[in-house]
């Protein structure tokens, strides 16, 4: 099983995203999505799981989850805009990964056997920070490989 990850579109969709993210079984988008056209297009590629962001105020955005848990695999993932806005303990609460975006730099980590992803950002350049987007594959036995894609912009 294999998952796009996306962040921080804030109302565009770069056409790089596109052959990046085909062939995923489905998309996680962490917020600051921006405009609701950028989730259709999204849609077409694969099913779209999403959740709101700071800049989701207005809209259908607005209307979306602030948090959401997705299992895969049999691995609970769990989905929200800005890592500060934790309130759980994700090993306790015995999700396989949490994944979010705000900050715009790509990085993951392994904490306490929780998987910390945050895809960086695919929508407008923020300062010299790259431009990116994540893809999660989920082994058969429910191992995690996450992955970096730096899109040529």
């Amino acid at each position: 099983m294999k998952l796009g990850i996306v962040s921080d579109t804030h109302g565009l969709l770069r056409p790089e995203v596109i052959p990046a993210l085909r062939g995923v079984d489905q998309i996680l988008h962490l917020g600051d999505v921006g405009k609701f056209s950028v989730l259709e297009a999204l849609g077409e590629i694969a099913p779209v799981t999403a959740v709101r962001g700071n800049v989701d105020r207005e809209g259908q955005c607005a209307t979306l989850p602030e948090t959401e848990v997705v299992l895969v695999e049999g691995r609970y993932i769990y989905m929200l805009h800005d890592l500060k806005s934790l309130h759980l303990d994700p090993a306790a609460a015995r999700f396989a990964a949490v994944l979010s975006g705000h900050t715009h730099v790509p990085n993951f980590h392994t904490k306490k056997g929780v998987l910390y992803f945050n895809p960086g950002s695919c929508g407008p350049r923020r300062f010299e920070l790259p431009v990116t987007v994540g893809l999660l594959t989920i082994g058969k036995g429910g191992e995690l490989k996450p992955q970096i894609v730096h899109l040529a912009v």
